[in-house]
């Protein structure tokens, strides 16, 4: 334990003024928005180095944290293991609002009466069966009824928890906002709520007008502001600062606070988008052979349209033999969690060295299971033990990848090990239809075509994984994510033809999607695509997105 005077951020980090007074509040609930890339997970992680190491958050107290993806909910663990060690870490509990939810059902099923009453070996299903079985939409009002029926449930959650993180805050539902309402309203616990006003991208699910002024007015949240963006190199902070003057005049820095001249920006004229295409190629291979970039920290970023913009450039990738990915594909396959796991264990299983996927597998399996750190163990024994068996039937034959029959039953392995509950839990989208059924029966499909072949299983699945593949994706999609090089493709008046506020922030957050290397393309013409329906062949630069270099 240090005391609070004491404390810095750990790593050597420097954070920037806000964000230092968020990790270090001790007496506030806050509420916290941030542009992209301003280090939100990390001020979190940085927070929950503070009030474990100060002694702020006291044993045998812990944090829970609440976000709304599984892999932001590993992502927030990970890092704050490796902000303040395994043993203080052991004492956040990252769960997804569903996890949290179910957390609080199994516990404290008991409360649940008449029509919500459950068994105790009650499922997760399609559709709801009283006491056998919920749905996933089910899961977060039942736990708020056990919250605000039950005293003890309601108690037990306040004295376990002195401060709760709400990550991606901008995206909260009416339910799930009522439920943190339900467990900490009028409590001592701190919230601290950080995410983006500006990128909510859910509210097709109905996420709340505005959330974040909601949760200030009912927790006396204080407000902060991040803007800095972190993964960036200098060069390319003060393009964005650029931007940041026109779109929020009093958040923009001085450009002589951002100090250094790495990174780079260029503009790539093209006469047509073969020449394009061709073009882009070329410097993605130079990119690959001579720099020894990975082609996984390439994206090619599209405002709209993908599936349009982009033939060309995958015949050329094609042509010249680049593995790619295309995130935005009608079916958005590998995107999908269940065949994220899947694809994961056929690479752990089928090749030595894929740390990136196995991180991805026991995160999911075994870290985010909520479990304690006997029953981690347990599991996480069972799972190393199904890897050295499976790996020693491929190796030996037993197991032949090219042969879908083989490839099916091991894929029901994995599945049946894993159990249908927590695959469920993986997609709200799962416990609708046979959404689940489809999605398997395509990965397999999908993984037999390209182990098929004959090529090594590590080569073969990476446009699938997107682990060694250039990401093709639209700006949407990108969001969150972040890559060394970045190719912002068709900054023309015709591309960003929406409300130019909106199309000004999708372009922002494009750029900042970028660490170290940025290309906007522009082309004289462009020909119509197979499939398009409205197009203009003759294109005109974007003149404001082009100055801002």
């Amino acid at each position: 334990m240090i005391s609070i005077a004491r404390w810095v951020p750990s790593e050597g980090l420097v954070l920037e003024p806000n964000a230092l007074e968020a990790a270090k509040e001790t007496a506030r609930n806050l509420a916290l928005t941030a542009g992209p890339g301003a280090g939100k997970t990390e001020m979190l992680a940085q927070r929950a180095d503070f009030l474990l190491r100060t002694a702020t958050c006291r044993y045998p107290r812990r944090i829970l944290a609440i976000s709304f993806k599984v892999d932001a909910a590993q992502n927030l663990r990970a890092r704050v293991r490796r902000r303040c060690g395994p043993d203080l870490a052991a004492r956040l509990d990252s769960y997804t609002f569903h996890a949290f939810a179910k957390r609080l059902i199994d516990q404290f099923r008991p409360v649940l009466k008449g029509a919500n009453a459950l068994d105790q070996d009650y499922s997760i299903g399609q559709r709801r069966v009283q006491r056998t079985s919920i749905t996933f939409a089910d899961m977060v009002p039942l736990a708020q009824t056990i919250i605000e029926n039950s005293r003890i449930a309601r108690d037990a959650v306040r004295q376990t928890y002195s401060h709760v993180f709400l990550d991606e805050f901008q995206d909260c539902t009416a339910d799930q906002y009522a439920l943190i309402t339900a467990c900490f309203g009028g409590s001592k616990c701190l919230l601290t709520a950080v995410g983006d006003t500006k990128q909510s991208i859910m509210g097709w699910a109905g996420a709340l007008e505005g959330i974040f002024q909601t949760f200030a007015d009912d927790f006396a949240a204080h407000p902060l502001n991040l803007y800095q963006n972190f993964r960036s190199a200098p060069t390319l902070r003060r393009m964005q600062n650029a931007m940041v003057r026109v779109m929020d005049p009093p958040a923009a820095l001085d450009d002589a606070d951002i100090v250094g001249d790495e990174g780079a920006i260029a503009i790539l004229n093209f006469a047509d988008d073969e020449e394009e295409a061709d073009g882009i190629a070329a410097r993605v291979q130079q990119l690959a052979d001579n720099d020894g970039v990975s082609l996984s920290e390439i994206a090619i970023l599209v405002s709209k349209q993908q599936q349009l913009y982009c033939q060309k450039l995958i015949a050329a990738f094609d042509a010249h033999g680049i593995a790619y990915r295309e995130e935005d594909s009608t079916q958005n396959l590998a995107s999908e969690p269940a065949a994220r796991l899947i694809v994961d264990f056929l690479l752990v299983t089928s090749s030595p060295r894929q740390p990136g996927a196995h991180r991805r597998l026991l995160d999911l399996v075994v870290f985010n299971q909520g479990v304690d750190e006997e029953r981690e163990y347990q599991l996480r024994s069972k799972w190393n033990r199904l890897l050295g068996e499976t790996r020693k039937a491929i190796a030996t034959g037993k197991i032949n990848l090219a042969h879908k029959p083989d490839l099916e039953k091991l894929v029901e392995t994995l599945l049946d090990t894993v159990g249908s509950e927590d695959i469920v839990a993986m997609s709200s989208a799962y416990a609708q239809g046979d959404m689940l059924a489809t999605c398997i029966v395509e990965t397999v499909d999908r993984a037999h075509e390209l182990l098929s072949g004959g090529a090594d299983p590590a080569t073969a699945l990476s446009s699938f994984s997107g682990d060694r593949a250039v990401r093709i994706m639209s700006i949407h999609k990108s969001k969150g994510l972040e890559f060394d090089t970045v190719f912002m493709l068709g900054v023309e008046e015709e591309t960003f033809w929406g409300k130019q506020a909106d199309e000004r922030s999708a372009f922002f957050v494009g750029i900042s999607r970028a660490k170290l290397r940025l290309f906007l393309t522009v082309c004289e013409k462009r020909s119509r695509p197979t499939g398009a329906r409205r197009w203009t062949v003759t294109r005109r630069p974007h003149e404001e997105f082009l100055s801002y270099v």
